[in-house]
């Protein structure tokens, strides 16, 4: 049915009109400028408008004219009644321009949630509400009213923003950059970013997706959904709302209900998205992958007739995971022949400022043909003696039998226009800086991995969910909502290793037990109203005898009621002193839009101070506990250093998978800790120390 939306053969406005500054005015002269279907105006107050036949109702146009898409340009209060004599007319496709539903408040979101019940009864589908509209280059669609219509090219665009949408159509007609969909989402109160990105990948007129998002409808399908697409295509995400002051604006521009950062992050590395920070990186992405091949691997040459550009670009490199590439010896002795003997023969190559556009195109036809470059970043400085357009006809010249990438940054202003232009006619990209055209490399190179990545299911394995469900149970039944060290059995039941624990209720009690579990000991207190148990006293540590145990009872009682007066302390938890081992940190937290979003880090009571976590939506496979293990920055310290024995880092592993199910298997579970996870030295593996999770409810 989205093909109807894309290329229908008819397009009905309902609202049209003939006043200049109209939104139904623009939307029928875009329609009119390129669309070769029909166009049939609807308005009850005109016969005609722009020379066409317009119609009272769209239940009056004649029954031989078929109407495939109606886009809707009425006030909001009119839109519910407008769409039901859209399903009643046989329509398949609405664009509901109109704003004042879910993003201006509770009556807006009811008016909003009536309209996708009306279409959703016909079988419409609806684009909107408090949209642009949309541009399909290939069919000739600007059912908009954007103030142009795009260029035609590879590059499908959908956004979440109209103001968005304007501003890069404007960008993209400066740079004479293409697209071939372009599509404002609006509200998203039906069609949203999945069905897009299933029309998009099987669309042969797009190589290129590109996405500005605020939020995300259904973040499981577009993971899944991602992980195909991003297989044969690029997908370019830029994500706003990253901080709390975004979050919050989010929420107040189209009503969507923003996830947390990590869980985006999380999500888009697991399903192969590139992430954009700007506006600026994701068109700079955008038009590197429209017209140049991605690299086999990551080795760059630098080619510079100004020696602190190359530098400049070489440092950014480093920064971004690239390498400059080493030549073979035949380049160096090729280059020896033509250049001047001033000229750096070797990475970056510069080839001073008075070259001329045959060395220029000279020294890149040498790069090309070097089989241990990958890629080139061509950096131009416009000296008095520079012939910036020359040389830019080179480089497209070379460029278009090119099985390699080529990325330029002329560098300048007024003296370098005439040669951008020409790169730009042949859709080379220039960027305004050797950074940009660096970090579209690493990205094209990036791409090259994703499209090489495995998603493996996770697996699924049998444990004794009956045991686990019990304790949630009980839990529940006591309208206890955060539950510590009691449920140490749902570890058990996922057979995590525990660390031997008892929990008493009275001195006489907790020395006995010292005793049974054996010294040196580790007490700590038992109550649902303590998060952080050191942060209050209610820890104490290596006991060795009944004589530690019970000063350490009455001082540790006397902290915590002196930090926490009215808190409901149940006992106190016994616990073995394990002495070897490093300390880390498993959590969850079930995010709005992703679900379960797992975290790992170094563990103990510097974690919120450190914040070396890493993130992955559950449920994970065993490449995803890997990566979460192997990115923290303190890795090192896990994997042994200066002689240091490695810790059982398999035993982290499995222990995450463990939790991933878990997590999964009951999704009552809100958030969930382990801190800290004591890993032992390699083979020996891990010991939970301590639990803690909250239960939702219902």
């Amino acid at each position: 049915m989205l093909k109807e939306l894309f290329n229908p053969g008819s397009v009905v406005v309902i609202g049209a009109s003939r006043t200049k500054g109209k939104v139904g005015n623009a939307v029928l002269e875009n329609l009119l400028n390129d669309f070769k279907g029909n166009i049939i105006p609807i308005n009850p107050k005109s016969s005609e408008i722009l020379g066409l036949t317009c119609y009272p109702t769209i239940l009056d146009v004649p029954d031989n004219i078929k109407s495939d898409l109606a886009v809707i340009v009425v006030p909001a209060n009119f839109v519910p009644g407008i769409i039901d004599e859209c399903g009643r007319a046989g329509v398949k496709n609405i664009i509901v321009i109109s704003a004042g539903f879910k993003e201006t408040g509770v009556e807006g979101a009811k008016l909003e949630r009536e309209c996708v019940a009306i279409a959703t009864k016909y079988g419409m589908r609806m684009l909107g509400p408090n949209c642009l509209g949309l541009i399909d280059t290939t069919s000739g669609l600007n059912a908009s009213f954007a103030a142009s219509m795009a260029h035609k090219g590879n590059i499908a665009l959908m956004s979440q923003s109209g103001a968005i949408c304007t501003a890069t159509l404007d960008w993209a007609d400066a740079k004479g950059v293409g697209f071939s969909k372009f599509v404002s989402l609006g509200n998203k109160a039906d069609l949203a970013e999945n069905d897009l990105l299933m029309e998009f990948a099987g669309d042969k007129s797009t190589a290129v997706i590109t996405a500005y998002l605020e939020g995300i409808k259904n973040g499981p399908q577009f993971m899944k959904i991602a992980r195909c697409v991003s297989k044969i295509k690029p997908l370019i995400v830029l994500k706003s709302g990253s901080t709390a002051v975004g979050s919050r604006a989010v929420s107040s521009h189209t009503g969507t209900l923003a996830g947390s950062d990590e869980a985006y992050n999380a999500a888009f590395n697991q399903s192969g998205v590139i992430r954009a920070d700007s506006v600026e990186d994701m068109l700079d992405y955008a038009r590197a992958f429209s017209s140049q091949p991605v690299p086999d691997g990551k080795n760059i040459a630098i080619l510079t007739n100004a020696g602190g550009l190359g530098i400049i670009a070489a440092d950014a490199c480093s920064k971004a995971g690239l390498s400059l590439a080493s030549f073979e010896e035949n380049t160096i002795l090729r280059f020896r022949e033509r250049l001047p003997p001033a000229a750096n023969f070797y990475n970056p190559v510069d080839v001073l400022g008075d070259a001329s556009a045959d060395i220029y195109g000279y020294a890149l036809e040498v790069l090309l043909n070097d089989k241990n470059v990958d890629g080139i970043i061509l950096l131009t400085s416009p000296q008095a003696m520079t012939a910036v357009d020359e040389i830019a006809k080179i480089v497209t010249q070379k460029a278009g039998s090119s099985e390699k990438p080529i990325l330029c940054s002329f560098v300048g202003g007024t003296r370098i226009t005439k040669g951008v232009r020409i790169l730009n006619s042949h859709q080379i990209p220039n960027y305004s800086f050797p950074e940009r055209a660096v970090a579209s490399m690493r990205t094209l190179c990036a791409y090259s991995d994703i499209k090489k990545q495995i998603y493996n299911s996770p697996p699924i394995a049998e444990y004794d969910k009956k045991r686990a469900s019990q304790v949630l149970g009980n839990a529940a039944k006591l309208n206890q909502r955060t539950l510590g060290l009691e449920s140490f059995d749902i570890l058990k039941a996922y057979d995590i290793p525990v660390v031997t624990t008892a929990t008493t209720k009275t001195l006489p009690e907790t020395i006995e037990m010292c005793e049974t579990i054996g010294y040196p000991v580790v007490m700590k207190i038992v109550s649902p109203d303590i998060s952080h148990k050191s942060d209050v006293g209610g820890i104490r540590l290596n006991l060795r005898n009944a004589d530690d145990v019970e000063r350490a009872y009455h001082t540790m009682m006397s902290d915590v009621r002196r930090y926490i007066s009215d808190a409901h302390i149940s006992g106190v938890q016994v616990q073995r002193m394990i002495t070897k081992g490093k300390e880390v940190i498993i959590g969850m937290n079930r995010d709005v839009q992703f679900g379960p979003l797992l975290m790992f880090g170094l563990g103990g009571t510097y974690v919120e101070f450190l914040k070396d976590v890493s993130f992955a939506v559950a449920p994970i496979n065993r490449n995803d506990a890997k990566h979460m293990v192997a990115s923290i920055k303190t890795y090192p310290l896990l994997a042994g250093v200066r002689g240091e024995a490695p810790s059982d880092i398999d035993s982290i592993i499995e222990t995450l998978i463990k939790v991933s199910q878990m997590v999964t298997d009951f999704p009552q579970i809100l958030e969930f800790e382990i801190n800290p996870l004591m890993v032992l030295p390699d083979g020996q593996g891990c010991v939970a120390m301590d639990i803690r999770l909250t239960i939702s409810e219902e």
